[in-house]
């Protein structure tokens, strides 16, 4: 469903990744983890197609995003780390904008259900976005992205704004998301958060893969110490 073949990006006459390869199945939670400026959100931007590799490609549903840019953005839901809702306008009126413009018609009905599925509370749907927390905006970010309704989601720090509860809920969401056959590619610097949703974490530092970790057979999370002891060996040699 997504594939990074021998990928490297250069921004601003710096290259940012450095030769990643990567490749994830229907139905698989794939994490890209590392600290800032480590090259995750240009990793996805990539696969969107606002920037061009340098050497290798990435592809989506086995087609390369350069030169199928648009079918690939059909495809995929993306969900930035500051989305831009309208705060004059409250949860509903937001997801039937944001949708309308991708040719959506979705149901009242529809929509409930998606901001149940992200835990905003019902009193709070009919409020203007301005009144928002910041993690209040994000659940209806997330729900949006859901909405979308395509096999493939982007998420770039989906958990930023969240408390701990929240992200709790949004962890077992994805993971439901993707027991139906969801495709979901994220980037994050959660360590605890990325080890518990995602079946393969690649550690990303200075713009290169330095280690891969898998969910083991039978378990229903990867290592959280054996990661953090890498993140951290990595972060250290870099600095």
């Amino acid at each position: 469903m997504l594939a990074a073949r021998s990928l490297s990006v250069e921004r601003s006459g710096r290259k940012v990744v450095r030769d990643v390869s990567f490749n994830i199945q229907a139905g698989e939670v794939h994490a890209l983890l590392g600290g800032n400026g480590a090259g995750k959100s240009t990793t996805l931007l990539t696969f969107l197609g606002f920037l061009q590799p340098s050497s290798g490609s990435v592809e989506v549903r086995g087609l390369e995003v350069n030169g199928n840019v648009e079918a690939a953005r059909r495809a995929i839901a993306y969900l930035p780390e500051a989305a831009s809702l309208y705060g004059h306008l409250n949860a509903f009126e937001n997801l039937r904008y944001f949708l309308s413009l991708a040719g959506a018609d979705t149901s009242r009905k529809e929509l409930d259900a998606a901001l149940d599925s992200v835990a905003l509370q019902a009193d709070a749907r009919g409020m203007r976005m301005r009144t928002y927390s910041k993690g209040m905006r994000q659940k209806v970010a997330i729900a949006l992205a859901i909405l979308r309704n395509t096999p493939i989601l982007l998420l770039d720090e989906p958990t930023s704004g969240l408390d701990p509860v929240a992200i709790d809920e949004f962890n077992r969401l994805v993971r439901d998301l993707a027991g139906a056959g969801r495709t979901i590619l994220l980037v994050t610097h959660d360590v605890y958060g990325a080890c518990h949703v995602a079946d393969r974490i690649d550690l990303l530092q200075n713009g290169a893969l330095v280690g891969a970790f898998e969910r083991p057979a039978g378990m229903d999370r990867i290592d959280t110490e054996a990661v953090h002891a890498a993140f951290a060996r990595h972060a250290g040699a870099i600095q």
